[in-house]
């Protein structure tokens, strides 16, 4: 998922739970390389991913993957990313998000379920955007709160909720796990418009992307 302009953070949740400080970035980019960001039209974005295995969790693959996973995410200034924005088809997304009361949550979720919505629970339309959509957003309606299950890269369980645009992170995600992008969600005019834009926009993006992966090495070397 795309950033977008939030409110100053006033504190970190890092797996779900409160920590009193955090670092600007989280450690696992020190340890991660940049990778290929996908962009819509490639197939691996349009399929449902695999689970990851139990028997990979706690193994050094996965480890590696999540920090890769990490320091592309901050390369391409995004505040989420999935398994399959990096070209890999298990199921599992980082995120470094801010909520919309400025906390910010940082973690990682392997193999997510998102709770039900309840029917009671509002959906708010505001504008969203995608890494593997680069440049673009458009209006989308989310739940205002959602809760995702899964476990975290040991195999331990997390139960990861916010609200506000931490919220539509979790959905974003998740969906991206199913194979489902948001500009899918948008009606056939709308999404013809943002593919458009997108047409026009990326060689922008990937440029500026280039210049911050190269930004995160020395920022990450000193």
């Amino acid at each position: 998922m795309s950033e977008q302009s939030t409110p100053a953070q006033v504190a970190a949740v890092v797996q779900g739970r409160e920590v009193a400080e955090f670092p600007v970035l989280a450690p696992e980019a020190a340890r991660g390389r940049v990778l290929r960001v996908t962009v819509t039209g490639e197939e691996v974005l349009h399929r449902r991913g695999v689970d990851v295995p139990e028997e990979m969790l706690g193994g050094a693959e996965l480890g590696q993957l999540v920090d890769d996973m990490f320091r592309t995410m901050y390369a391409a200034e995004g505040v989420g990313l999935a398994g399959n924005q990096v070209g890999v088809d298990w199921r599992l997304f980082v995120y470094d998000c801010p909520d919309d009361d400025g906390v910010r949550h940082v973690g990682h979720v392997i193999n997510p379920v998102l709770d039900e919505r309840d029917v009671d629970d509002a959906v708010v339309v505001e504008s969203e955007g995608c890494l593997s959509v680069p440049g673009p957003h458009a209006d989308l309606g989310r739940a205002e709160h959602a809760t995702v299950r899964g476990v975290d890269r040991d195999g331990a369980p997390v139960v990861i909720s916010g609200s506000g645009y931490f919220a539509r992170c979790l959905q974003h995600e998740t969906d991206h796990t199913l194979g489902r992008l948001y500009v899918d969600r948008l009606s056939k005019r709308e999404r013809k418009r943002v593919l458009k834009k997108m047409n026009e926009m990326s060689a922008g993006v990937f440029e500026r992307r280039q210049v911050r992966a190269a930004e995160l090495e020395r920022e990450l070397a000193g």
